[in-house]
């Protein structure tokens, strides 16, 4: 008999963008997206972090002071990553990420073709830039889900002894 308690296909990319999410090195704020075809394929995926070439030590991790000695002006967040590493058409596609996007990248989202944002965290959801994202996604027919993240790791195992 198989198992039934399984991880829905929404709870298994969201897992994978949360997975994803420990590779920043942002010290406050870890996010990850992962980017699926219409077949269920994982096509891109990423997290917030700098730029290839930019060194991780060199440029600040602060959200005080100075913008320009802030992380806003240079990290790059996970859905514009996403979309970045896919090198594919990703037209009707669904992007999983753990944060709703602001609207920076909901333009990004939009343009790649994407249509469709399952989210985890609505922290942004109802801020100006979560407006304007919501704004965007409506006029393009981009719709947007949120998943409240659920593990259910259980493995069973059966003892032949």
């Amino acid at each position: 008999m198989k198992r039934e308690n399984v991880l829905t296909w929404d709870e298994y990319f969201m897992g994978l963008a949360h997975l994803s999410a420990l590779r920043s090195k942002d010290p406050v704020a870890q996010i990850g997206a992962c980017i699926v075809s219409k077949d269920m394929k994982v096509v891109g995926i990423g997290y917030n972090g700098l730029p290839k070439g930019c060194d991780d030590d060199t440029f600040p991790w602060g959200k005080g002071g100075d913008y320009l000695d802030t992380k806003f002006p240079y990290v790059v967040h996970a859905e514009l990553n996403a979309i970045l590493n896919s090198g594919t058409d990703l037209s009707g596609c669904s992007l999983y990420v753990s944060r709703f996007p602001c609207n920076e990248c909901a333009k990004a989202i939009i343009q790649s073709g994407i249509k469709r944002v399952i989210y985890e965290s609505d922290k942004n959801f109802y801020k100006d830039t979560g407006l304007a994202s919501r704004k965007m996604f409506d006029a393009a027919g981009v719709t947007y889900d949120k998943l409240p993240y659920c593990v259910k790791l259980q493995v069973e195992t059966e003892d032949n002894n």
